[in-house]
């Protein structure tokens, strides 16, 4: 199966936090299925390095990038930066103790992953989150940046899609039945379920409230607070005719109710740059309750992109020099 490329939190797409979701579901019945043929639930020091082929790709990767991210090493025999790379990836894939799986991709065993990747050289490293591929680094890299760049990926596999990794028992069998389990259930996965349901029927409405009674009992829930942010945006651009909203925003450029439409209507289509850069230079040109407007409005495109990715960083900066 081909991988799709994603920045890491900047991609406007619910179907991802869905596809986590129903993803999650399905590890939990495997646990379950574990647990009632006498697994642990926990995975060995062993199991979280595993050499992949493209037969199991879709198994050891996609399937389970459903519950823990997974980093593939992509690697040759005669690439001599490989054999300094991969020995790093591997003891830090203990380090981390199943807060990510690292999974080796043998390249000449495995031309088609190479080119769907569309890797030119190795040693190449990716990551696979819910699913969906994105690119960490390419070529030998310090033990420094390995480490900032994977605890990073953590952080947003926690926080957007509430990946919490494996559980570890250095005790446990290699390969043991419930090497695939899923963390335990949390207090608000059914009301994630319920707006993932809501989404995939088409009720908008529907999946923000379901969002919000999350966000009742935890206003700071990361996933929960996601999903609002961008079901609400998806409510907004419901309906708009496009055409007429770029004409009006195009005649009016100080005029807010325009220029916020627009803008919404790039983030839908994943023009992150043009929406930010529009709702900063109408910050600008307004003032008062407008420009306060505009601003409530792209801090709540910021949410929807995420605060790690740099397009919101820079975004940030803009917007505090319009400002000040």
């Amino acid at each position: 199966m081909q991988p799709r490329n994603m920045s890491m939190s900047g991609v406007v797409d619910l179907a991802a936090v869905k596809a986590a979701q129903e993803a999650k579901a399905k590890a939990e019945q495997a646990r379950a299925e574990a647990a009632r043929q006498g697994g642990t639930g926990a995975v060995s020091p062993a199991d979280l390095v595993i050499d992949v082929d493209e037969a199991g790709f879709e198994r050891d990767v996609l399937q389970r990038s459903a519950e823990v991210p997974v980093v593939i090493d992509f690697w040759a025999e005669w690439c001599q930066p490989c054999k300094q790379l991969s020995p790093v990836l591997e003891r830090l894939a203990v380090e981390y103790n199943g807060r990510f799986l690292l999974a080796k991709i043998d390249v000449d065993a495995n031309q088609m992953l190479m080119q769907q990747f569309g890797i030119q050289g190795v040693p190449a490293v990716f990551a696979v989150v819910a699913g969906q591929a994105l690119p960490l680094f390419q070529g030998a890299a310090g033990e420094q940046q390995i480490r900032q760049t994977l605890d990073q990926l953590v952080t947003v596999a926690e926080q957007r899609f509430g990946l919490t990794g494996l559980t570890v028992d250095p005790d446990a069998e290699p390969g043991g039945a419930a090497a695939g389990a899923a963390a335990p259930e949390g207090p608000y996965d059914a009301a994630l379920n319920a707006a993932a349901q809501a989404l995939d029927a088409g009720d908008l409405a529907g999946a923000v409230r379901a969002y919000k009674n999350v966000l009742a009992d935890d206003p700071a829930h990361p996933e929960a607070k996601l999903g609002l942010a961008q079901a609400e945006l998806l409510q907004r651009v419901q309906g708009m005719d496009p055409q007429k909203v770029r004409q009006e925003a195009a005649e009016k450029p100080k005029d807010v109710t325009a220029q916020i439409a627009a803008a919404d209507l790039d983030l839908v289509g994943g023009h992150v740059d043009d929406a930010f850069g529009r709702l900063i230079d109408t910050v600008q040109r307004t003032a008062g309750d407008d420009r306060d407007a505009v601003r409530l409005r792209l801090l709540e495109l910021f949410e929807v992109v995420g605060p790690e990715d740099p397009r919101v960083v820079g975004a940030r900066r803009a917007l505090a020099r319009a400002l000040f």
